[in-house]
C-alpha cells in the first residue's frame, strides 16, 4: 500500500488523531496556560477544555501552529508536509495545486507556511576539534531591481556552510566580501574546526580565526588536494541549483531565505542521518510550534513557483 494512501492524508479525523500524538505524546498540553495532560474531551471531536481553574479555555492541536485558523483540512496539511519533505529537489506549487486540489493560491501559502517550520533556528557552533567545515558561494537569480550586467554584481549570492558527514547552513547575503562572510563564518564554525574553502580572497585570513584553512586553486584547474576540497559544499549547490531552476523556476528576494531553509532541512534529514521520507515530515510537524504566517495577499510578481 502507497504510503500517500495513509489515513492520515486521506482522513480529517485520524490526520487530527495523528498530529496529536505527534504533538503531545504525554497528553494535551493547554496553549493558554501551559499545563500538561490536565484538558477534558469537549463533546466537539477534536476540543480540549482546559481544567485548570485559572484558564478553563477551549483548545485544538492546532492552536498555535501553523495550521490555526486555516479552513485547509488537516489531511491536507499533512500530505502537502509529506510531498514536500519527500521530493529531493521539492515540489512546485502548481503541482501541489494539482495534487491537494486547491487554488494555486493556497497552495503557494501552504509551501510557505510548511517551509517556515523547517527553520531550526540553530545557533550552536558546527565543526569542533578533528572536524572538517567546508565554506563557499553561489548566486540564484536576479536582484529585485537590478539590471542584468557582466558578473555576478546583480545577482543574489548565497553563502553555505556544510560539515563534512553532518549538516549544512545557509544564508542569503549582501555580498561576498570579506566583511559580509567572514562575520557568519567566525559566528557558526568553531574556532577548533579546520576550514575548507576555494582560493577566493575574502578567505585569506581564516586561518587566522580557525584551527586550519585548507584552499584549492579552482583558477588553475586544481579542485582536490588530498582532503582539502570543497566538493560536499558544491554537491549540496548542485541540488539546491536544480531545484530552485527546474522546480521553483521563479522566487521573489525577500521569500529566498524560506527556500534555502527548505533546501536545508532536507538535507540535514537526509537518508545518510537516519531519516526515512516518514521521519523527514514528522520532523516538519514537529517545528509547527510558533511560526504562523498571515499573508494578506500574494503579489505573483515576487514568487511563482
Amino acid at each position: 500500500m502507497s504510503k500517500l494512501s495513509a489515513p492520515h492524508f486521506t482522513n480529517e479525523d485520524a490526520a487530527r488523531e495523528y498530529l496529536e500524538k505527534l504533538r503531545w505524546p504525554n497528553g494535551p498540553v493547554c496553549p493558554h496556560c501551559g499545563v500538561v495532560d490536565k484538558a477534558y474531551a469537549t463533546k466537539r471531536p477534536g476540543k480540549y477544555r482546559c481544567a485548570e481553574k485559572e484558564c478553563r479555555k477551549d483548545f485544538t492541536v492546532k492552536v498555535g501552529t501553523v495550521f490555526e485558523d486555516s479552513k485547509i483540512p488537516l489531511h491536507k496539511w499533512l500530505l502537502a508536509a509529506y510531498l514536500l519533505c519527500s521530493s529531493k529537489k521539492g515540489m512546485s506549487s502548481h503541482q501541489l495545486h494539482r495534487t491537494l486540489e486547491v487554488t494555486y493560491k493556497t497552495a503557494w501559502f501552504m509551501t510557505h507556511r510548511i517551509r517556515e517550520t523547517m527553520k531550526t533556528g540553530m545557533f550552536s557552533p558546527m565543526g569542533g576539534s578533528g572536524k572538517v567545515v567546508e565554506a563557499d558561494e553561489t548566486f540564484i537569480g536576479r536582484k529585485d531591481g537590478a539590471k542584468k550586467q557582466r558578473g555576478y554584481a546583480h545577482k543574489r549570492p548565497v553563502l553555505s556552510l556544510v560539515e563534512r558527514g553532518g549538516q549544512v547552513r545557509s544564508f542569503h547575503v549582501d555580498g561576498t566580501s570579506t566583511d559580509d562572510v567572514m562575520p557568519i563564518l567566525k559566528a557558526n564554525i568553531a574556532k577548533e574546526t579546520a576550514l575548507m574553502t576555494d582560493e577566493a580572497g575574502q578567505y585569506c585570513y581564516a586561518d587566522q580565526h580557525f584551527a586550519s584553512h585548507g584552499f584549492t586553486r579552482h583558477s588553475a584547474g586544481e579542485y582536490v588536494r588530498g582532503k582539502i576540497h570543497s566538493n560536499t559544499i558544491e554537491g549540496y549547490f548542485s541540488i539546491f541549483k536544480r531545484g530552485m531552476k527546474g522546480i521553483y523556476q521563479h522566487c521573489g528576494e525577500k521569500h529566498l531565505h524560506r527556500y534555502l531553509a527548505e533546501f536545508d532541512f532536507r538535507y540535514n534529514t537526509r537518508t545518510l542521518l537516519g531519516f526515512d521520507d516518514t521521519g523527514r515530515a514528522d520532523a516538519v510537524l514537529a517545528g509547527i510550534e510558533g511560526k504562523r504566517l498571515t499573508y494578506r495577499r500574494i503579489n505573483r510578481a515576487q514568487a511563482y513557483a
